[in-house]
């Protein structure tokens, strides 16, 4: 059974910083493109980052360059968002991708809320 479990979320003050986390079980980690996007009510999901499958290549939305993080572990089947400098229009719920050539799995997102 495919399960992606996203954590990490919760609410954070503009300026600070949260490390969003996607566990993985159910197919070969290792061969998926590991995204995250977001999504605000009534918006389109928007692609946030993406990793390949060894971590050797990174992309980011402009919104987010120089201020979010992706990683990956295989070892541990996790994917990682390191947000820091989080502003309020960050605020969305995070949702995990695993995407291959046939197949594209998404986890139950979690809730990021930036607010003073």
């Amino acid at each position: 059974q495919v399960q992606l479990v996203e954590s990490g979320g919760g609410l954070v003050q503009p300026g600070g910083s949260l490390r969003l986390s996607c566990a993985a079980s159910g197919f070969t980690f290792s061969s998926y493109i590991m995204k995250w996007y977001r999504q605000v009510p009534g918006k389109e999901r928007e692609l946030v980052a993406s990793i390949s499958f060894v971590g050797g290549r990174t992309n980011y939305a402009d919104s987010v360059k120089d201020r979010f993080t992706i990683s990956r572990d295989n070892a541990k089947n996790t994917v990682y968002l390191q947000m820091n400098s989080l502003k309020p229009e960050d605020t969305a719920v995070y949702y995990c991708n695993a995407a291959a050539l046939r197949n594209a799995y998404w986890g139950q997102g979690t809730q990021v809320t930036v607010s003073s």
